[in-house]
């Protein structure tokens, strides 16, 4: 009876520590617009490797930031990197693109607007509907937080930075309604008649109405054309040295054709 208790206990230590057959996790931290299409890639991924892929997204600037500092293998980033963040030991690597939708309330008459009309809305120098051609309605705009890559690059594509002191900040007016992610803010747009928010494409649905700029509706083939010009690059990053080889062959899998394919199915735009 010993031999079979000792021998179970060492099989169970076997199972325990042996680490051939314990998975390894790979960390991804960082933007919210992201995170939906890398965790697709990571399930998919770890169906058939011996990994583990957890995915958070507090937004670009934690992923930028964890990239510098090295609490993440792999950091998102669903903008260009700023001036101030580029590093010769952080490597930026371009897994898809990505259209920004200006969207409203699936009962607004207005269908189109220009990039100057956006931009003067987000600044409060257009506050009612019936100065773009809608109802006599005040315009609730929406925004996102100040951490979020989907806004740093709204912001740069719409004009919407001013200088104070010398210092680039945000021009978004303050009176507009701050949401935490693209969920938060498609339900801001969805539940209020007079609301105008923007959200990544891949996060449309039939909640929301999405407006063309300029005479082009935000879809996968404007974008590819260059006819809709609200868009941006999704990045991962890393610290030279800092990823497991397990999170480097995942990141080269992300570029492949069979992840690529998936990047499409899921309505962003293939970088291959």
């Amino acid at each position: 009876m010993k031999t079979k208790v000792l021998g179970a206990l060492a099989l169970a230590g076997t199972m325990v520590f042996n680490p051939a057959v314990a998975n390894e996790t790979i960390s991804v931290v960082g933007s919210n617009s992201v995170t939906p299409i890398m965790e697709v890639l990571g399930e998919t991924y770890s169906q058939s490797n011996n990994v583990t892929v957890e995915v958070q997204g507090p937004g670009s600037s934690a992923g930028v930031r964890a990239a510098h500092n090295g609490s993440s293998d792999l950091g998102m980033s669903s903008r260009d990197l700023k001036s101030s963040e580029k590093a010769d030991n952080i490597k930026e690597v371009v897994i898809a693109r990505d259209g920004i939708a200006v969207v409203a309330h699936s009962s607004n008459p207005v269908s189109d607007l220009s990039k100057e009309e956006v931009s003067k809305i987000y600044k409060g120098e257009i506050t009612n509907w019936k100065e773009v051609g809608g109802e006599d309605k005040p315009i609730v705009v929406a925004t996102r937080d100040t951490a979020s890559g989907t806004r740093g690059a709204f912001e740069d594509i719409m004009g919407l930075k001013k200088k104070i002191n010398d210092v680039s900040v945000s021009a978004i007016s303050q009176r507009a309604q701050v949401a935490s992610g693209n969920g938060q803010l498609k339900t801001i747009v969805a539940n209020n008649p007079f609301a105008i928010g923007y959200i990544s494409l891949g996060s449309v649905d039939e909640s929301v109405k999405p407006l063309s700029i300029d005479s082009h509706a935000p879809s996968v083939e404007a974008i590819q054309a260059g006819d809709y010009g609200v868009q941006r690059p999704f990045l991962v990053l890393y610290k030279d040295g800092r990823p497991s080889q397990a999170a480097l062959d995942f990141l080269t899998w992300i570029k492949s054709a069979e992840a690529q394919k998936i990047v499409a199915d899921k309505g962003y735009i293939a970088v291959n």
